[in-house]
C-alpha cells in the first residue's frame, strides 16, 4: 500500500507587524556554520585543480558525478546534432526565447562618453568587451537550457569573442541534450562536461584543456557559489547567486489557484527555495494551503516542493498594501509578483527587487524563459544593491584623459597643492616640471 504524503505545513502569520523577523530568517537561510565547512572543501578543490589541471577535473568529476568526463570538451558536431534532434516545438520555443532575449539585451549596449572640458581638455570613457567569458550552466536536480541563453546572449551582444561553457555531465557522461541544443543556437562553440567548484576553478585558473577566462557568470549550487566567491579578484563574476525566491503581494483580486501555482513554481527548484505571500486578503490567506495541496497531488517534484514550502514558505496577512510594500523591501526579493488591482502604482512604491512582475498575466515563469530581461537576478537580499546580469557584465570601461597646455596651466597648481597635502612629492613634481 502506498502511503500518502504528510500534510503540507506552511507558516501563516495573521499580523504583518510580526513578519519582519521571519522574513529576515528566510533571507539568511544559507548562512551558518555549514558555510565555513563548505568553503573549506571548495578551497581544497580549487587548490587541486590549480595543481593538477585536467587530471583533477577528471578525478573530481568521477568522485562527485560518478562518470569520467573524457574527453572534457564536447565536439562541436555533437552540439549541432543535439539541435537537429531537438523536437520541432522545442526548437521553436528556444528560437522565440533567443529572439526576445537578444532584442532586449541589444538595447543595453552602453554608449562611449566624450566630454570637452572648460580649457579644451578631452575626457571620456570607452567600453570594450572582455576577451573570454566563462558560462556556468547548472545540472543536478534539473537542466536549464534557459540559463544557456540568459548567459550567452548578453555576452555575445557585448562582443565577447570566446565563450567557454561548463556544465555537469549527466549519468551517462553527457550533459542534457536540450542544454547542448541551446548552446548551438546561442553560438557557443566550446562546451566542457564538468561542473561544480572544480569547473569554476578551471575557468579562473585554466587547465591544459580549459582556458582561463576574464568573467565567470551563471548560477549554481552552494559549492559553485562559494567557488565564485573564492576566485573573485582572479576573475570577475556576475554575482553570488543563492537559492531562488519569489515574493507575491496580492489583494482581493488575486486568484488562489494562480498564487499557489506561482509559489510552487519557485518551491520546485530546490529545498532551499523560498515562496512568500504577503496579502491584504484574509480569505486568500485561508484558501491558499488547500490550493497548494491540490496542485501538489501527483506533482513530479512534490518531495522537494513540500520541503521548501515547509521550511521557507510563508503567508502573511498585511493590514494594507503599504505594509506589504515595506515588508517586501525589507526582504528585497529576487522575484516580486504584484497580483493587485493597480500593479503599476504599487510598483512605483517598491525600492528593492530583482525583477517585478505586474498583474495577473505576468507570472514569474515568463521571465524565467522568454520575456526578455535576464533571469539571473540578485538573491538573499542583495537586490538592495545589485541588479540582473546584463551586457555590462561582460564589458569593461576605460577612462580617457587628454589635457592640453592651457588645461594643465589652469589646474596644475591645484594638483600640486593636493599632492603636497598628501606628502607625495613626485606627484607634485611631475606637474611642476611641465609648468616650468
Amino acid at each position: 500500500m502506498v502511503s500518502s504524503p504528510p500534510p503540507l505545513t506552511i507558516t501563516c502569520l495573521r499580523d504583518g507587524d510580526h513578519a519582519a523577523e521571519r522574513l529576515g530568517a528566510i533571507a539568511e537561510r544559507t548562512s551558518g556554520s555549514q558555510m565555513a565547512e563548505a568553503m573549506a572543501k571548495v578551497e581544497q578543490i580549487i587548490d587541486q585543480v590549480r595543481g593538477q589541471g585536467d587530471r583533477a577535473l577528471i578525478e573530481l568529476t568521477q568522485r562527485f558525478d560518478g562518470v569520467r568526463p573524457e574527453p572534457l570538451r564536447i565536439p562541436q558536431e555533437r552540439l549541432a546534432q543535439a539541435w537537429q534532434q531537438c523536437p520541432a516545438p522545442l526548437q521553436a520555443a528556444l528560437e522565440l526565447a533567443h529572439q526576445r532575449i537578444l532584442a532586449f539585451h541589444q538595447q543595453q549596449i552602453p554608449q562611449d562618453l566624450a566630454v570637452t572640458g572648460p580649457h579644451g581638455e578631452r575626457l571620456g570613457r570607452r567600453w570594450r568587451p572582455v576577451e573570454k567569458a566563462g558560462l556556468y550552466v547548472p545540472g543536478g536536480r534539473a537542466s536549464y537550457p534557459s540559463t544557456v541563453l540568459m548567459n550567452a546572449v548578453p555576452a555575445t551582444v557585448a562582443g565577447v569573442q570566446r565563450l567557454v561553457m561548463v556544465t555537469p555531465p549527466g549519468p551517462q557522461g553527457e550533459p542534457n541534450a536540450t542544454v547542448l541544443a541551446a548552446a548551438h543556437l546561442a553560438g557557443v562553440e566550446e562546451v566542457y562536461r564538468v561542473g561544480g567548484a572544480q569547473a569554476v576553478a578551471a575557468l579562473a585558473y585554466g587547465t591544459e584543456t580549459i582556458p582561463r577566462v576574464d568573467v565567470v557568470s551563471g548560477p549554481g549550487n552552494l559549492y559553485v557559489t562559494l567557488a565564485k566567491k573564492a576566485v573573485y579578484g582572479r576573475v570577475a563574476i556576475d554575482s553570488l547567486a543563492g537559492p531562488s525566491e519569489v515574493l507575491v503581494i496580492a489583494d482581493h483580486t488575486a486568484k488562489a489557484d494562480q498564487v499557489a501555482a506561482d509559489l510552487l513554481a519557485q518551491a520546485e527548484h530546490d529545498p532551499l527555495a523560498a515562496a512568500i505571500l504577503l496579502t491584504t486578503s484574509p480569505e486568500l490567506a485561508a484558501a491558499l494551503p488547500a490550493a497548494l495541496e491540490a496542485q501538489l497531488a501527483g506533482h513530479p517534484r512534490a518531495e522537494i516542493t513540500r520541503q521548501a514550502l515547509g521550511d521557507w514558505g510563508l503567508i502573511v496577512v498585511c493590514r494594507d498594501l503599504d505594509q506589504a510594500a515595506q515588508l517586501s523591501d525589507c526582504f528585497a526579493p529576487e522575484h516580486l509578483e504584484l497580483l493587485v488591482e493597480d500593479p503599476e502604482s504599487l510598483a512605483d512604491r517598491i525600492k528593492h527587487a530583482g525583477a517585478i512582475f505586474m498583474g495577473p498575466h505576468s507570472p514569474e515563469a515568463v521571465g524565467d524563459y522568454l520575456a526578455g530581461p535576464n533571469h539571473t537576478l540578485p538573491t538573499s537580499g542583495t537586490a538592495r544593491f545589485a541588479g540582473a546580469l546584463s551586457v555590462e557584465t561582460f564589458l569593461r570601461h576605460t577612462s580617457l584623459i587628454q589635457f592640453n597646455r592651457e588645461a594643465l596651466e589652469a589646474t596644475g597648481p591645484a594638483v600640486i597643492t593636493l599632492a603636497e597635502s598628501e606628502g607625495l612629492h613626485s606627484h607634485a613634481e611631475s606637474v611642476r616640471r611641465r609648468l616650468g
